[in-house]
Parts: structure tokens; C-alpha cells; sequence
């Protein structure tokens, strides 16, 4: 397998170029976890892979739990499927509560003051509430804990790892909290051994070719954890060495996807890109900078065939949403013709006009 066929099966297990799942849930199943902080464009990541979905669509299914946001895979947000979420936080979540231990120290937060706030939380949300984090952390302050913005946050992290709260609904552009148990009916329930072979299922059939050290960066987990995942599944794929490096895919990976010209205006923090430790394959060293900054900001890229070629950004209007590209190389823009068709999707997505600003 060269290298030049990697960005392309990678486009087709993705979703990207074989849009052949039908709903938010399933999609989302599929990738096993989404990054999703930018949360307009994570809505993206998913309607550019379910054509016809609208953002509406993609709000519903959050409403409803059958697509969660919440910090499941390193300490960042994520969407996942309803169903797996319970199985992800039981493999998880220890390892995201370690990256806050020393920042916990500074803010006066130890393990009985965490446990003491979902008590607080709890009682605040039962009965069906949805409210944003600005109404729980009265809550607190009128049970006895005070609060800050930097505060605010690890309660509230803790209890999305601790499985208390999740997702509520949305009010206007605020995010809400709701308790996990009265939105999310029972899902899947796996041992730890079976998580880690299924979190490495999902992995390496929806990300593939990967390599184990994508999978270790994409789940956060530890090395040995990782390797261990793959054990458990590896008899089911198929492994390539290319440039120095084992790559793995399922059988149904071994097909040659189509390599007919292809443009995709991707969201940030997409897939595609933030998912994988090596980048190399899809980025041209010098454009690496361009799209991803110092500080870990994956922006809205433009994908031509396979490859990363440009950013893009979006001024959404009263009626329209006005796209400006900007590619890497100028001798690499394209048509405008071929851009239009490109993002009519985002549009629709929207369900307004869209106007290209090349």
C-alpha cells in the first residue's frame, strides 16, 4: 500500500467519501468519539459525513441521548453514542481525572470536596432540570463551596467523568448539564478487558490506517493499554509497513477507494486531522503550522483529494453563511465553480444560503 492511498482509505472509513450511515447515533457509533469543543463545528463533523442531516437533526439526537458531549477521551469534549457512553467513562476516566491532580491541588480541590459538589449537582439537576453551569455553581455557592470560573469548570468535568451529570438541553447558545441516569437509558455494560478490545474496534475501523501510537493519542489511554486493545483485536486485522511505521485496517479497509478528485471543506478539530499522532501523510510538513497552531488549535480545513491544502472560515449573516478559503499555496486554489459545489453542503447543513468569498 504507498503512502498516497493512506489519506484516501482514511477518507472512505471515515465516512467522508462513503456517506452510508443514516443517523447521528450510528455515525457517531462509528467513529467511536468525536472531538467536538468547537461545538457549531463538531454538529459539522457529523452532517458533512450524513448527507441530508440537517443541524437541527444533530441537535435533536442530543436532546434525545442518543448522541452525548461530554469529556470522555482525554480531557476534552467529545460526542459519543448514548449507548457507549457509561462503558467509555468505566475505562476512561481515571486517566482523564490524573491530567487535573496538580491544577485540583492549586485550586483547593481535593477528592471529598469533589464528592461533596455531586452530591450538590445531583440534587440540583434531579427531577428532570437542565441548567448551565452559571445556575449550578449557585447551587454550590448556596451549599457552602465557593466557586470561580477555573473552579467552575473541574466540578463540572468531574462530575461528566464521575458518569452524574451530561448534555442538557440547549438554551439559545448555552450549554446545559442534566443528570446522566434520567437521559441516557442503560447502555452496553463490558468488562475492562471487553473496552478495550471494543474502543480499539471502533478505532481501527472507522480511523483506519492507523498506527497504535494514533490510537493511544486519539483515546488518551496509556501505552500499555493501547498495545493491550490491539492484542485483542489484532488476529481481525490486516498490517502494512509503510516508511517505517505498522499501520493497521480491517479487511473491509484492504479495498482501494476510489481515487477520483475530491473537496471537502472539514470543520475544526476534525477527525481527520485531530485524531491521528502522525499527520504527515495527510499534511506537507511546511503547511502543518498553517492549520494547526502552537497551542493545539486545529482550524476549518479545506481536503483535495486526500490532502490538506488550505483553511477556510465562515461569517454567519442574518440569511447566509458567507465561506472564505484560503489555500496554503496560491497556485492550489481551485476553481471557484468547484469550491461552490463543495460547500452547498454547509448550506443546506444550515439550511441557508451559503456565498463563497474567493
Amino acid at each position: 500500500m504507498p503512502t498516497t492511498h493512506i489519506p484516501h482509505l482514511r477518507l472512505h472509513n471515515q465516512k467522508i467519501t462513503q456517506p452510508e450511515l443514516s443517523t447521528p447515533q450510528a455515525l457517531v457509533a462509528h467513529m467511536g468519539a468525536m472531538q467536538a469543543q468547537d461545538y457549531p463545528m463538531s454538529k459539522w463533523a457529523v452532517g458533512v459525513r450524513l448527507p441530508g442531516v440537517s443541524d437541527a437533526g444533530i441537535e435533536a439526537a442530543l436532546d434525545a441521548g442518543e448522541i452525548v458531549r461530554t469529556h470522555v477521551l482525554r480531557p476534552t469534549w467529545h460526542l459519543v453514542s448514548g449507548q457507549d457512553l457509561r462503558w467509555m467513562l468505566a475505562l476512561t476516566g481515571k486517566h482523564i481525572k490524573a491530567l487535573s491532580v496538580a491544577r485540583d491541588r492549586e485550586l483547593g480541590i481535593d477528592t471529598a470536596l469533589y464528592i461533596r459538589c455531586n452530591d450538590l449537582i445531583y440534587k440540583a439537576l434531579e427531577g428532570g432540570k437542565n441548567l448551565t453551569r452559571e445556575e449550578v455553581m449557585l447551587e454550590l455557592e448556596k451549599g457552602g463551596v465557593p466557586t470561580n470560573s477555573s473552579r467552575a469548570v473541574h466540578f463540572m468535568m468531574n462530575a461528566e467523568v464521575d458518569g452524574i451529570v451530561c448534555n442538557g438541553i440547549m438554551q439559545g447558545k448555552k450549554q446545559t448539564y442534566a443528570l446522566l441516569d434520567e437521559k441516557i437509558p442503560p447502555g452496553l455494560v463490558l468488562t475492562r478487558e471487553e473496552s478495550l478490545a471494543a474502543l480499539a474496534e471502533r478505532y481501527f475501523t472507522s480511523h483506519a490506517p492507523a498506527t497504535v501510537q494514533d490510537f493511544q493519542w486519539w483515546s488518551g489511554l496509556p501505552m500499555s493499554d493501547a498495545r493491550t486493545g490491539l492484542e485483542h483485536i489484532k488476529s481481525s486485522l490486516q498490517s502494512l509497513v509503510v516508511e517505517g511505521k505498522t499501520y493497521f485496517f480491517t479487511e473491509k479497509s484492504t479495498t482501494t477507494p476510489t481515487q477520483n478528485p475530491s473537496i471537502f471543506f472539514l470543520p475544526a478539530f476534525d477527525e481527520y486531522t485531530v485524531s491521528y499522532k502522525y499527520r504527515s501523510t495527510v499534511f506537507e510538513p511546511t503547511w502543518h503550522k498553517e492549520a494547526i497552531t502552537s497551542n493545539g488549535i486545529f482550524k476549518p480545513i479545506i481536503v483535495v483529494n486526500g490532502l490538506v491544502q488550505g483553511i477556510w472560515k465562515r461569517t454567519v449573516q442574518k440569511n447566509k453563511v458567507v465561506i472564505e478559503p484560503t489555500f496554503f499555496d496560491k497556485k492550489d486554489t481551485l476553481p471557484v465553480e468547484l469550491m461552490e459545489k463543495a460547500v452547498e453542503g454547509f448550506g443546506a447543513f444550515l439550511g441557508m444560503e451559503v456565498v463563497l468569498k474567493a
